[in-house]
């Protein structure tokens, strides 16, 4: 992401210009804009005309709008954005609070206009505009006759390909079935794999299974490079890495990005650093769940203490459409860093963020024991039985 210009007020009102650069800067515009914000962007608008012989055409026009921001629709896949909302400003083609959807692109520049700019969205601007944050790692997380090959970035887990092929089972004295399927499955792999990973931008590609199932792929596929001298894949053999998990669904990819080589490996990528300090925060409720709180009265509670150490939260939580409890997040946010805390913003379109959505998408791992909380829930529960 670019940032073009940005123009604050004291009152922390004004505006931002930007230029998305990847389909990753999509979901950073999407986590920035809320309803109600005012968007300025270039769009196409169909326009209808009528000639001096007073027969009536429509001509597909390019021309600037701004809406005041009425519904957002983000499409995870395709990395699209589309935001509805009605025109604010005097334009020639479209009339003073006439509907109109724009359709942010990459590489279009669009200036976003709030009342107020809160802490959290000015922190998401500066990470989208720090290429430092790109992260650069694949993953392929596979099982027999099931895999998906993954782009883990800093926001997100990207699903680039599934490739499911039927294994017949292993018969007495007639494996050769089993083995032509388990070949034509490897090969399909290969292909996703070649297809979907860019290796000059990724660093690290996990290659996750339950078995041995990582061994024999890995060694399928260098012994097919070699026999097609297939330099792409030879060049790059540093970067694969074999780590278990205990199938070959997406949901196994967390086990693979908490494997101790995997973190060391990882250890200067965003999604490394979310999956261990969800992983702390587990161990913690296992061993001093006085120390391991969740959902936001809680957390709040152990706040009040000044006790948390480190805050784990979901973006999802802070594209509320209420403004008080958009508000709450933030000041939590804010308190806690104030309090020398820890906050890890995670996304929920992360394998973690998608754990941590479960937990009511608001986590701490806190400094010392506050026993007294749970104490007192357990009071004002039992006095309402």
């Amino acid at each position: 992401m670019k940032l073009v210009r940005k123009d604050l007020e004291k009152d922390n009102a004004g505006q931002v210009t930007l230029i998305p650069e990847e389909p990753e800067d999509m979901w950073h515009t999407y986590n920035l804009l809320q309803v109600g914000d005012s968007l300025r962007a270039s769009t196409i608008r169909k326009v209808q005309t009528e000639s001096a012989t007073g027969s009536v055409g429509s001509n597909r026009i390019r021309t600037t709008l701004t809406l005041c921001v009425e519904a957002i629709d983000f499409d995870s896949q395709a990395c699209q954005l589309r935001v509805k909302g009605t025109n604010i400003q005097e334009n020639e083609y479209v009339k003073m609070g006439a509907y109109h959807t724009i359709e942010l692109e990459p590489n279009r520049q669009f200036t976003l206009a709030k009342k107020q700019w809160d802490s959290v969205v000015l922190e998401r601007i500066e990470q989208a505009c720090d290429p430092a944050w790109s992260a650069d790692v694949a993953a392929v997380v596979m099982q027999e006759g099931l895999a998906h090959v993954c782009l883990v970035t800093p926001s997100m887990t990207l699903t680039r390909a599934k490739v499911e092929v039927n294994i017949p089972r292993k018969r007495k004295g007639n494996c050769s079935q089993h083995d032509r399927a388990l070949e034509r499955f490897y090969e399909q792999v290969v292909q996703a794999i070649q297809r979907h990973i860019n290796f000059e931008v990724v660093k690290c590609v996990l290659v996750a299974s339950p078995g041995f199932v990582r061994e024999q792929f890995c060694d399928y596929m260098f012994q097919q490079a070699v026999k097609t001298d297939n330099k792409l894949l030879l060049e790059n053999r540093p970067k694969f890495l074999q780590v278990h998990s205990s199938s070959g669904h997406k949901y196994a990819l967390k086990e693979a990005l908490c494997d101790p080589a995997v973190a060391s490996r990882l250890s200067d990528t965003k999604a490394a650093g979310e999956v261990k300090a969800l992983d702390d925060f587990y161990k913690m409720l296992q061993h001093e769940p006085d120390r391991a709180f969740y959902g936001l009265k809680h957390v709040e509670k152990a706040n009040e203490a000044m006790a948390i150490d480190t805050l784990l939260i979901s973006d999802e939580l802070f594209r509320h459409q209420d403004v008080a409890t958009r508000a709450r997040y933030v000041k939590l946010v804010d308190s806690v860093r104030e309090n020398m805390g820890t906050v890890r913003i995670f996304s929920s379109l992360h394998v973690s963020g998608e754990q941590l959505g479960q937990l009511t998408g608001v986590a701490a791992i806190l400094r010392f024991p506050v026993a007294e909380l749970s104490d007192q829930e357990d009071d004002s529960s039992s006095e309402e039985d």
